[in-house]
């Protein structure tokens, strides 16, 4: 993908969306349900849509939370908390899955304020037998809608219930929304089925338990938060009150256009806080901090910019934070959790330490179980999402958490002297030093079906990039297919996996030896795919 003229650059006025219209498009534009980019699809964890195209609109949260409501009838004995982030759409999309909970008489915890995603798992964990609705499109553009359900567990709905969900949902819409219960908003709030709720109060008081705040104090490090305009922005702003931390706060105010953003690699607003495109602003300022760091809009990922190498690669710090969190903690005996597309540093750095790597399929929903159960500390995706236990091993949230994984960033540098940049450069001192990068491609929906039913019979080649192919995977660790190919050499490695909500296919690839090396592994790759699709 070509790198446009606009990337890192603050977004300019006439690219910024209108409000007015996206909002008016959600409750007036009807989804049409012969067409399959309307119906109601289930990613890695929820539904993501635009209320211009049709794909995220009124009649699909009413859709959604009914589906939702009759799911955990049954299943779930306590309250539901629901919360929302700062994109255009969240508020409507909140307000109409209020209406609906209310209707299906549904004990609905809520504030119509922001809730970062964490908040919701912290608040599912620390309520006995709860789930949860948070309203996001994650760090994606100003005119994307979504809507995640959590489940009992605080985690991402696994497979099973995500069908379910939206198999119903869709029937639901296909029925002319006839089974859908609801209440007109004011008498929804009225109602004794709805409840505010204090999110940001019980979770600031409890990071204690997870991270070192007493040192982080101590320090008085001079500390850059970014909250983007996202919907932790309460919760920055608490932790440094409550805390009285030397921390600066930017971007601290909702602006539904985002317009204080500098452009993503292709030119569009996306509040994705690993790309060094998107966080150019934050990362002009590096040096007037000692550690810096921002979050996208619902909180769940984090970017890491540090004095000494500006914003971290999400790989890097994954490794770095393994690594410290095992010296740091008692969490001997427990193994780790990383996606198959995340760098294979992970693994050396587990193999020095001893801990046992379970490897899985894209989606932070692989983790929850196992981190439930007790068998891993850490789960981490190379998308800068990842989250790990409290300081006596039990859960803390079973969602990613981009506000602990920041405040650990902090931790690190009071604790060691070293930046998370610093550190990871000792890493590559002992373990070598790996070249990774994504390359995103279009992918027709026929051609997406291929690739995510591969087998290893599909790939002819024994060599990758002169070197021995030493596996060809698509079940991962836990016996899930990955929904795509993962091949591996000594020194290098390449996955290919179809995206779960857009028309592109993915090719992630990793070099231990040098960047024409990783050149080499991406072009066999590509000349793999184009003899799948022909």
């Amino acid at each position: 993908m070509a790198l446009s003229n606009l990337a890192g650059k603050k977004a300019p006025k006439e690219i910024l969306v209108n409000v007015a219209d996206l909002v008016s498009s959600y409750y007036l534009k009807k989804p049409d349900i012969s067409n399959p980019a309307n119906k109601v699809v289930f990613g890695t964890s929820g539904h993501r849509g635009n209320a211009f195209n049709g794909s995220f609109n009124e009649d699909h949260i009413l859709a959604i939370t009914q589906a939702v409501a009759e799911y955990r009838k049954d299943k779930v004995e306590n309250q539901l908390f629901i919360g929302m982030d700062t994109h255009a759409l969240s508020t409507p999309a909140h307000k109409t899955a209020l209406e609906v909970l209310a209707g299906n008489e549904v004990l609905t915890y809520y504030t119509l304020g922001y809730t970062p995603t964490p908040a919701i798992s912290h608040a599912i964990l620390t309520h006995e037998n709860s789930d949860g609705i948070v309203v996001t499109p994650s760090h994606n553009p100003p005119s994307d809608g979504g809507f995640k359900y959590n489940s009992t567990n605080g985690g991402p709905a696994n497979e099973e219930a995500t069908k379910w969900i939206e198999n119903r949902a869709n029937e639901i819409l296909a029925n002319g929304l006839k089974d859908v219960k609801r209440l007109a908003f004011e008498d929804a709030l009225k109602s004794r089925f709805l409840v505010e709720y204090d999110y940001v109060t019980p979770y600031v008081d409890d990071l204690v338990n997870v991270i070192d705040m007493e040192l982080i104090q101590k320090s008085d490090l001079k500390i850059g938060a970014d909250a983007m305009g996202g919907s932790g922005m309460a919760f920055y702003k608490a932790i440094k009150n409550r805390y009285k931390l030397n921390m600066e706060i930017f971007n601290d105010t909702a602006d539904f256009t985002f317009s204080f953003m500098h452009c993503d690699k292709d030119g569009k607003i996306r509040m994705d806080c690993s790309s060094p495109y998107a966080m150019a602003g934050l990362i002009e300022h590096k040096d007037n901090f000692d550690i810096a760091f921002g979050n996208d809009t619902d909180f769940d990922r984090h970017g890491i910019v540090t004095k000494s190498k500006g914003l971290i690669n999400p790989n890097h710090y994954l490794a770095v934070a393994i690594d410290y969190l095992y010296k740091n903690r008692d969490f001997k005996g427990l193994a780790i959790g990383k996606t198959l597309v995340s760098s294979s540093m992970i693994d050396r750095v587990c193999a020095d330490n001893g801990i046992e790597v379970l490897e899985t399929p894209v989606g932070f929903k692989w983790f929850v179980e196992p981190m439930s159960e007790g068998e891993i500390f850490f789960g981490g995706e190379e998308s800068a999402g990842a989250s790990f236990l409290r300081k006596d091993r039990k859960l803390w949230s079973t969602d990613k958490d981009g506000i602990i994984m920041t405040l650990l960033s902090v931790e690190i540098l009071a604790k060691t002297g070293l930046d998370a940049g610093e550190y990871y450069e000792k890493l590559t001192q002992k373990f070598g030093n790996p070249v990774y990068a994504r390359i995103d491609a279009p992918a027709s929906r026929e051609q997406k079906e291929i690739l995510k039913n591969l087998t290893p019979d599909d790939i002819r080649s024994t060599m990758l990039a002169g070197e021995p192919i030493e596996k060809i995977i698509t079940v991962a660790d836990n016996g899930a297919k990955i929904g795509g190919l993962k091949v591996v050499s000594k020194n290098g490695w390449f996955a290919i996996r179809p995206s779960g909500t857009e028309d592109v296919y993915k090719i992630y690839a990793e070099s231990f030896i040098d960047e024409k090396h990783l050149k080499t592994i991406q072009e066999e790759a590509k000349e793999i795919v184009n003899s799948l699709f022909s």
